[in-house]
């Protein structure tokens, strides 16, 4: 019997000589790609870190300016400080006929009612657009599309008038009664978008179950809207606290004003302005707003996407 040879193993052309496969070399096409790449990124960046301090730069000069003495904020419009003059904000907590956190009590007050008119009523007439078959539906829904194309200052004398014949004006109820009954169209429109985001078959379950419309919204529909609600939330939040003309029109005594009107009676004509009290206070009235929108960000963005169950 002839004796059989081994043979030693053919060493795999693709393998280096310690055994691992040798490492690809890029092509000077990629290399080129690759550099240019990085290049218009950092370029991109760039340009973005330009525009957002040009952005942000009104709003650090009023910080900066809320730290300076009144006589050098207008001198010196740099972002450097010397000294931090906090008496700015001392002076202006209880420059006016009350604290200023009167008047953020009276923001508040106004901001919670509104909140609260637009959820409920905004919540309900997007249920009805959504899910209800009615007649006119689709003429109704375009009106309703159509009133977030009229400005605010076009109806503002006739319910000026209506307000002031039922004895409401210099009252917060002109601010907060007309949310609860769904005049934010905007709102409207977008639960509309979310609602018909949700399956029909939840729907049909629940009516099975011997669910009518009243507990299918309440139950089924208005615990997945929680997204869409915050968005609401939020956006409701920021505008009306940030009102200036309603307010404006409707508010005459002191005692009732809210934070945008308070801080237009720090600049008298007549006098001297104290410029570094009203910075030090618009800073204060923006710290409510800023924690809003930071806490309140990630159901921002879901709610603006009006996703709905996949």
């Amino acid at each position: 019997m002839t004796k059989l040879q081994t043979l030693p193993a053919a060493s795999d052309s693709s393998s280096g000589k310690d055994g691992k496969s040798p490492r690809r070399r890029e092509s000077p096409g990629s290399l080129a790609f690759s550099r240019s790449a990085r290049i218009k990124g950092l370029v991109k960046h760039a340009i973005l870190i330009i525009v957002g301090g040009v952005m942000i730069y009104p709003l650090l000069w009023m910080v900066v300016s809320s730290l300076r003495q009144n006589d050098l904020i207008f001198r010196e419009p740099g972002l450097w400080l010397e000294s931090l003059e906090m008496s700015n904000y001392t002076d202006g907590w209880s420059a006016l006929t009350h604290p200023f956190g009167h008047y953020m009590v009276n923001s508040a007050i106004v901001v919670l009612g509104s909140i609260l008119g637009n959820l409920i009523s905004c919540s309900m007439a997007a249920y009805a657009f959504a899910r209800l078959q009615f007649s006119g539906k689709k003429i109704f829904f375009g009106i309703m599309l159509l009133t977030i194309m009229l400005p605010f200052h076009v109806v503002i004398v006739p319910q000026y008038i209506l307000f002031s014949q039922i004895g409401w004006v210099n009252t917060f109820w002109p601010l907060i009664v007309p949310k609860l009954l769904a005049t934010d169209a905007f709102f409207v429109f977008l639960m509309v978008q979310f609602i018909r985001g949700i399956p029909k078959d939840l729907d049909e379950a629940a009516r099975i179950d011997g669910a009518g419309h009243p507990r299918i919204f309440l139950r089924v529909i208005l615990p997945l809207m929680v997204p869409a609600l915050a968005t609401t939330t939020i956006f409701t939040f920021i505008w009306t606290w940030n009102d200036f003309f309603g307010a404006l029109i409707y508010l005459t005594d002191p005692d009732m004003f809210t934070v945008p009107v308070a801080l237009r009676a720090f600049v008298d004509s007549q006098s001297a302005t104290s410029w570094g009290s009203l910075f030090a206070m618009s800073i204060v009235s923006l710290l409510p707003v800023f924690l809003v929108f930071l806490f309140g960000q990630r159901f921002l963005i879901k709610g603006i996407a009006t996703t709905g169950i996949k």
